[in-house]
């Protein structure tokens, strides 16, 4: 029997808390690092009203059916894809009947890191995760990604209580993801700090910090808010430079069950990888000084780039550029 060497970086498991033991702890504080909240957003009206089958059922102000912009393939990983509009209700329906025949068996052998290795591991044991799981990924699939389904209908904000967990004043804002199983978004970071709030289905998300962006070759593509990463994890033995990089990292894993919510912090390298048909939302959120030093500058850049002077041509924006 041959025995393949992992490849790719070593994992620690993210720190995790319950909804009720940050609660104890009185709320949450400022901090640099990521951490899961189990169950936090089972306390919000979300946890009820946010299904597939509820959602297809959202209706334009006019009474005629929503529709929204969707991919395909992988998102944040740089490539200009082709846009669609669509209907949202037949494709929600369609993901509620894969997400019904999925078996809780299933879930326990799928993944970067499966259920059945994650229970065996020891506490702070580092591990490598399961590449060989990205050949499940269709990379002509349709996604609903980064919709800002909240601005177009604004009663939904009541839905996320986001206010107990995040206390203070700032500008908040967020998109919503949703998709069968594997679908994948590629390594990137974002300026502001990120909730990313699962409702529906099981994510796995990979966590690089950013002391380590050396090793994470940011790509030159502009990307509105976003840095992005030359490394594509659906891909990674074919991209030799890339993995040698990638595999120095020590690199962090949480796996976002539905009803917890992770905090991503800004500048932060993230993936994201579904291994069930998924609803999600990231909540992004700048205080006043961020907003007139981190928002100012992305601002500046895009008002270039839209005048066709900072990285047209070179861009995941705008197809007839690229």
């Amino acid at each position: 029997m041959t025995i393949v060497p992992p490849i790719g970086p070593s994992f620690e498991l993210v720190e995790e808390v319950t909804a009720n033991q940050l609660a104890q702890r009185g709320g949450f504080g400022p901090r640099t690092g990521p951490v899961l909240i189990k169950g936090a957003v089972r306390m919000w009206p979300a946890w009820e009203r946010w299904s597939f089958e509820t959602m297809a059922q959202l209706k334009k102000p006019d009474g005629s059916p929503a529709t929204a912009e969707f991919i395909t393939g992988v998102v944040e990983q740089g490539a200009t894809r082709e846009v669609r509009t669509l209907p949202i209700g037949p494709y929600l329906l369609e993901l509620a009947s894969a997400a019904r025949t999925r078996s809780q068996e299933d879930r326990r052998h799928l993944g970067l890191l499966s259920e059945r290795r994650r229970e065996n591991l020891k506490p702070g044991e580092r591990f490598p995760l399961d590449w060989s799981h990205m050949k499940t990924f269709v990379p002509d699939r349709v996604y609903l990604s980064q919709w800002d389904v909240l601005g177009e209908f604004p009663h939904l904000k009541a839905d996320f209580d986001i206010g107990r967990l995040w206390p203070g004043l700032r500008k908040t804002w967020g998109y919503v993801f949703m998709g069968p199983a594997n679908t994948v978004t590629g390594l990137h970071f974002d300026f502001p700090n990120n909730w990313f709030c699962q409702v529906r289905g099981t994510k796995e998300v990979i966590l690089v910090p950013p002391d380590q962006s050396r090793h994470m070759l940011p790509s030159r593509k502009f990307d509105w808010g976003a840095t992005l990463s030359e490394i594509d994890i659906t891909r990674l033995e074919e991209q030799p430079r890339q993995l040698e990089e990638f595999s120095k990292v020590r690199a962090i894993y949480a796996r976002v069950e539905a009803g917890d919510a992770l905090f991503i912090p800004k500048g932060t390298w993230h993936a994201v990888v579904a291994m069930e048909p998924s609803i999600s939302l990231a909540l992004f959120g700048l205080t006043p000084s961020e907003i007139l030093i981190g928002g100012g500058k992305e601002e500046i850049k895009a008002l270039l780039h839209r005048m066709h002077l900072y990285r047209w041509g070179n861009c995941a924006c705008h197809p007839a550029a690229a």
